[in-house]
């Protein structure tokens, strides 16, 4: 006689179920693993007991209620494209996913604002601003697939962050379920305000440890003249990094300034068949918005900056065209690399100046630890993104690039940079978040999160 084992399901699904409407929970185990974990290579992660997909403001606090009753964690989601662990499942959690909730519910034109829910996509919403003459300006490289509420809980910058800032630049308010079910909104509509302390922005950047954001509102700017864009060829990363110095140093501001290594290259045309690795180590992208005969001027003293620096060639795109060939190369480089193994991202950030000798001390730790290492960054700004890239399979490789992967957050943390300029802390850098900040200041934040989480629901054992 056979015996059939059959699971359980915890309390709080019952109580989901019973609060929710028709197919807002699903369990099926097939369809929970897809939901059990970000980008983020190797972070832990369990199998959730459910996934919900809320449609409103008000089933997003159904669903915090129902999991508070049964003290079972609520771990927000948007598209997954995280690459800090900051999305995975814990053991008995509930998911909380916001895909359904792609609402763009207003665009001011007159107050220059848009509120919107937070799984809007960002490339949707600053298509849907261009059609009124406006811009968005945090970019991320995951814009075409990352949405807005993602992008918030991490503080995500992007390309034009250089010049124009990162998403908690642009956030005015929020609307967040906390940890006690309640439904809030926090900050404002308006220019400007001061009243009360700024929870909004403490929201920002929280990993959905405070409050599971429902809604956003965003500042927004008029839409941009076209960008001069600029490329330098390098045969190293120290001499690319000696340019990003050098601008840095003559007061530019360029409204991109990106660097791409021969590895990313390489992956992106077996990939798309650009035809772009065929002359250059390493490329540096410099972008300047300055309107007409001024962002020529930026654009030609980039130039020469990229030459006193060592470039190889240094030229203007011909046409728009060209232009967005080359970005659309910096973009592609993560998921054409992905297709080569498994990779461990890293998001190191280092003053400006100390850009050459960080990229030159992470070429060191990839030679002594065996690893390869590939590089982009933002650069402009000292934001760094080493790839590190084992072989499907190997362990030895796993230990080793998880080793230099460490060693990189030191010698970051030594040049008077942060381990984490945009992805987050999550659950990969932990660590290095408790050698970054002295005891005072985490204790600080420990108690923020037991005021606003008192039973430490949302998303525990994530950044703080």
């Amino acid at each position: 006689m056979t015996t059939t084992s059959v699971t359980t399901p915890a309390p709080v699904v019952g109580a989901l179920v019973a609060a929710l409407p028709a197919g807002r929970v699903i369990e099926d185990p097939d369809v929970l693993a897809s939901y059990a974990h970000d980008d983020a290579e190797w972070a832990p992660h369990a199998l959730p007991v459910a996934v919900v997909r809320p449609r409103t403001a008000e089933e997003c606090r159904d669903v915090v209620l129902a999991c508070l009753e049964h003290r079972a964690p609520v771990v927000p989601r948007g598209a997954g494209t995280g690459l800090s662990g900051g999305a995975n499942a814990s053991e008995g959690a509930v998911v909380l996913s916001t895909e359904h909730m792609t609402g763009i519910v207003e665009i001011d034109g007159a107050e220059r604002l848009a509120v919107v829910q937070p799984g809007v996509v960002n490339d949707d919403l600053r298509a849907a601003c261009a059609e009124q003459g406006l811009w968005y300006p945090p970019d991320p490289a995951s814009s075409p697939w990352s949405t807005i509420g993602g992008n918030v809980a991490t503080n995500a910058g992007g390309v034009c962050c250089v010049k124009y800032g990162v998403t908690r630049d642009y956030v005015l308010g929020v609307q967040v379920v906390n940890g006690l079910g309640e439904l809030v909104r926090l900050g404002r509509r308006t220019a400007k305000g001061v009243a009360g302390l700024d929870l909004a922005g403490l929201v920002v950047g929280s990993e959905g440890t405070l409050g599971v954001i429902t809604e956003v509102t965003v500042k927004l700017r008029p839409a941009r003249a076209p960008e001069h864009t600029v490329a330098g060829y390098f045969d190293s990363v120290v001499d690319a990094g000696r340019a990003v110095a050098a601008i840095t140093a003559a007061g530019l501001t360029p409204s991109a300034l990106e660097l791409v290594d021969r590895t990313c290259l390489e992956a992106v045309d077996a990939w798309k068949n650009m035809g772009l690795a065929a002359e250059a180590d390493v490329v540096l992208l410099g972008r300047s918005d300055a309107p007409g005969a001024a962002g020529d001027a930026e654009a030609a003293e980039m130039m020469r900056h990229f030459e006193a620096a060592g470039a190889t060639f240094a030229a203007q795109a011909a046409d728009a065209e060209e232009a967005e060939a080359l970005f659309a190369a910096r973009r592609l480089a993560y998921p054409a690399l992905e297709r080569l193994g498994p990779v461990l991202t890293e998001d190191v950030c280092v003053p400006r100046a100390a850009v050459p000798e960080m990229l030159g001390r992470i070429q060191e730790i990839g030679r002594r630890h065996e690893t390869t290492i590939a590089n982009i960054a933002h650069a402009g700004d000292g934001n760094l993104h080493p790839l590190l890239i084992t072989p499907i399979g190997d362990e030895p490789a796993r230990r080793r690039a998880q080793a230099a992967f460490e060693e990189i957050l030191a010698e970051a943390l030594a040049l008077g940079g942060t381990v984490t300029g945009e992805h987050g802390i999550g659950l990969l850098k932990r660590d290095g978040l408790q050698r970054e900040q002295a005891p005072e200041v985490l204790a600080m934040q420990h108690a923020v999160k037991a005021a606003l989480d008192p039973h430490g629901i949302l998303n525990p054992g994530k950044g703080i």
